[in-house]
């Protein structure tokens, strides 16, 4: 984001004020945020839809199992974050009671776009409405419709993109230019995994370990949510020889 001169300054102070040259620019510093937060992957695989997310443990003391970056919103979708993980916590929830409430309703599983719009739909309303800051944080949701895998972006603004492969936070730059080389639409859950992890690896470098990984998949046959064990994590990490 270009820095601000001063005939723009003051209107940064409501979310309902437009700068001169029409941005809001209390949005644009939530999508900073986006981008100070932690790494995350969505990949749409040929056998599902997985996504890797790496937690940032910044404190050895930290129980790392306790750390949940990725969420289950139904037994066919699941979704990451990055940005203010509060912020996520509330936008998940209110996306597990909308997926359930459809379940009693119609007794069938959601789609993946009704839940992505729900929550959309809030993220736009904090744009616009006095006295509510956007909602800092972008969301990857992935899941298996009747049709097949899908993996949804949205961002603060409210808008969202589908997208075969993505990446949010930090390192998404770096990670994307290897997914933009590496990644193709015949790839299995197996091999995706792999190409994160190797994403990752790269981005984090010295930082890099397995205590910070946090991977989930859902096959499209079986279309349930599944969290990928550390030990094969692991493995992936440190090959067999």
């Amino acid at each position: 984001m270009q820095p601000l001169n001063h005939q723009m300054m003051g209107y940064d102070r409501a979310i309902t004020m437009f700068s001169p040259d029409g941005r809001l620019l209390q949005v644009e510093y939530a999508k900073k945020t986006v981008k100070q937060g932690s790494t995350a992957i969505g990949l749409v695989c040929s056998d599902g839809v997985l996504l890797v997310t790496d937690k940032r443990i910044v404190d050895p003391l930290v129980v790392t199992e306790a750390i949940e970056k990725i969420f289950q919103i139904d037994d066919h979708i699941g979704a990451t974050a990055s940005g203010i993980l509060s912020d996520a916590r509330v936008l998940i929830e209110r996306a597990q009671v909308k997926a359930q409430q459809h379940q009693v309703t119609y007794d069938s599983q959601i789609d993946v776009l009704s839940i992505v719009k729900n929550m959309c739909d809030l993220k736009q309303l904090c744009t616009q409405s006095g006295g509510l800051r956007p909602f800092g944080v972008s969301v990857l949701v992935a899941g298996i419709d009747s049709d097949g895998p899908k993996l949804f972006q949205t961002d603060p603004t409210g808008i969202f993109f589908q997208y075969r492969a993505v990446a949010i936070g930090e390192g998404d730059d770096g990670v994307e230019e290897i997914l933009h080389k590496k990644y193709k639409p015949s790839i299995m859950i197996s091999e995706g995994l792999k190409l994160c992890v190797e994403a990752l690896k790269k981005t984090l470098d010295d930082n890099f370990n397995v205590e910070r990984l946090d991977a989930a998949y859902i096959k499209t046959e079986e279309k349930v949510f599944r969290k990928v064990e550390k030990k094969e994590l692991e493995k992936l990490i440190k090959p067999s020889k």
